[in-house]
This record gives C-alpha cells, structure tokens and sequence, in this order.
C-alpha cells in the first residue's frame, strides 16, 4: 500500500470543510472519486428531511457472486464549524491539526480507509463480492442520515462502520439504546421584590427535580444526564417557566426503561410537592445492539484483523453511531476502532501506523 498516497488522501478529505448540514464540497467529491474506481454512485433524499445541502452517498460495485455482499460506513459530517485544518505529523508519527481546530478524524480517517483500502485491493486485483458503501450525512447532530436512508438499496447482510475512536483491530460489538427526555416545568410569575409570595418559581421546582434525580453512571451498561436548562427572564421576575432536556443510555432495554421512568417521576414529584406543572416527552433516539464473539459478523471481522497481524479487542460501547441505526434498520453492523484518539477537541489524533492498518482492514473485509 502506498503510504504517500494514503496520506495525502487523508490530508485532502481533513482540508475539505464538511459541519453537519454543510456536507456538499466533500459529498461531491466522494461521488467522483467512487465513479473513478468503478462503482455505480447514487444520492439520496436524506439531506432534504436533515434540512442540509447534501444527501446520503450510496454506492455499490459488483463482486464475484461467490463471495457475500459487504457493506462499509462512514460520516461525511464533522462537528468543527471553523474552517483553515491544517493538519500536520510529528516526529512520532502522530497526525493533528496545527492550532485550534480539531482534525475530523472523526470520521474521515474512515473514509479515508475505505476509499483507499478498496482502491489498493482492485489494484491487487483481490477477489471480491458485492461492494456496497454508505456515507452519511448529519451523524453528529442526531444520526440523521442513517435514519432516512432507505435499507431496501442495500444487498450486504454484513456491514461494518468505521466510526469509533480507539486501536484499529477494536470491534464495537454492543451499544446502546437513547431515549432523549424533555421536561416543561410551569410555576407562576410574580414580582420577586413586591409580591414573590403570589409566585411559584419553577427553577425551585426544577432544582428540587435535579436534587431527587439518580443521573450519570448508573451501572456498568446505563448512563444519564441532564444536560439542557434553560429558564428565567430577570432577576426580578419569578421565573414562570423552566425547559430541561435530558438523556439516558443503557445497553439494556429494562434498565433502559426504568432509568427514563425514574427522571420523569423525580420532575412529576417535584412539581406536585409545589402545586406546579409540568410537561414530558420522551423521545427514542436509535436502538441497542449486542454481539457475542461468536455472531458471525463478529468472526468475520476477527478474522480480518488477525489477517493484517493485529490482535481483536472486543468491547461494548457508551456511544451510538450508524451501528445503532442499521442494526436496527436490519442490516447487522459492528463499530469497528478506526484509529483516532481524542475526537471533538483540538487534541484528536490519529497516527500514520493506524491510518495505514485501516486501509488495510478495509481490504482484509472483502
């Protein structure tokens, strides 16, 4: 495999400013660069309902029919608004961005590999199934993409997202379902300094709420937060209304359950140990997946990994991705490690060694 080539790809694809909505320059670039090595390219409607300039790229090439269909991911979109990436190496190898933009690793040393890694293997002329490859749009701001992409295109009953951060060789094989929670508390107003006895603060009662609420790490499969509040006008007004948004995470549906019942009633007793209103509405964000080692998707992917001489680390995840929403579409998914470290801040990075071994992963699939 071309190191230079790799590289320069990557540096390409970094410099390429794509913020979630905003994904047209490198979506039309994709498109062309996928032509060039001979796929059919098409794009969706997703960008559309995302309310974004640029749909869901999905392209497919045809293999030996002897060989099982596969499906490869990744997110065109970035969460870095601020433009002027330049990404740099350092004396250990390590690729970053110079100054205070982070580098979109996240996630397009994912695209990078799957471009690359499929492009070195039909150089080699590598025997192949069915190639077919998603790249989506809006992932960072809700999994958007993923969830109005239309499955009924795709063939692959395998597919791997190349999505999270960590080694190369790492195999996400379970995550987690989201429910996000959106809370309404209504007291009264009142004058704080003439009148505050006719009031009834509905940031008391929200704290009051919070106090009450069991959130962070619940278990070893369940996190909740609250990480929204917004509420008041003056400091001379009692405040009338207060709006929380909150989350809860679990890899366990139950838990997953009782967790989002909990915050609700800790704001329902609240509200009614002050006599004050209150409105909730729960809203599922993606499904859970889980994986043993011995799911064949998860063999598949062991077996790559050991092909380029790397060891497979197993591992459950507290994130969602494209994963989520696939698996739960019907198409089994693994997250695979894609090489990145330290994802949305200045500090991310990926080394030159893991960017090559993911192109190489990529080609190992097939």
């Amino acid at each position: 495999m071309d190191k230079n080539e790799v590289l320069n790809y990557f540096f390409e694809l970094v410099k390429i400013d794509s913020p979630s909505g905003d994904e047209r320059k490198l979506a039309d670039k994709l498109k062309k660069d996928l032509k060039d090595l001979g796929f059919k390219v098409e794009e969706d409607d997703s960008g559309q309902k995302a309310e974004g300039n640029a749909g869901n790229i999905i392209a497919y090439l045809k293999g030996n029919a002897r060989k099982p269909p596969v499906l490869f991911a990744a997110h065109m979109d970035t969460v870095e608004k601020r433009g002027g990436i330049l990404p740099v190496i350092d004396e250990e190898g390590k690729i970053f961005s110079e100054g205070p933009t982070v580098l979109t690793a996240d996630d397009k040393a994912g695209i990078c590999a799957i471009v690359q890694g499929i492009k070195w293997a039909l150089k080699k002329g590598v025997e192949h199934g069915d190639i077919e490859i998603v790249f989506t749009v809006c992932e960072e701001i809700g999994l958007k993409g993923s969830k109005n992409l239309d499955t009924k295109k795709l063939k692959s009953k395998v597919g791997f997202v190349l999505d999270s951060s960590g080694k190369v060789g790492t195999i996400v094989t379970a995550a987690p379902a989201q429910n996000k929670l959106y809370f309404k508390i209504k007291g009264r107003a009142a004058h704080a300094g003439l009148e505050p006895e006719k009031g009834l603060s509905a940031i008391k009662v929200a704290g009051v709420a919070i106090s009450n609420m069991n959130f962070g790490r619940i278990d070893e499969e369940t996190t909740a937060n609250i990480g929204i509040i917004r509420g008041g006008k003056a400091t001379n007004i009692i405040t009338d209304l207060v709006e929380m948004e909150g989350e809860a995470r679990s890899r366990n549906e139950l838990k997953l359950k009782r967790q989002t019942e909990h915050m609700i009633q800790a704001v329902k007793d609240a509200a009614d140990s002050f006599g004050a209103e209150v409105e909730c509405e729960v809203e599922a964000s993606y499904p859970a997946f889980d994986f043993d080692e011995c799911a064949l998707i998860v063999r598949y992917a062991m077996n790559a990994i050991e092909k380029i001489g790397l060891k497979p680390i197993l591992s459950p995840s507290g994130g969602g991705s494209d994963a989520n929403i696939l698996n739960g579409k019907g198409i089994p998914c693994v997250n695979l490690g894609t090489g990145f470290f330290n994802p949305h801040s200045p500090e991310e990075y990926i080394t030159i060694e893991s960017l090559i071994n993911l192109c190489k992963l990529v080609e190992a699939l097939l």
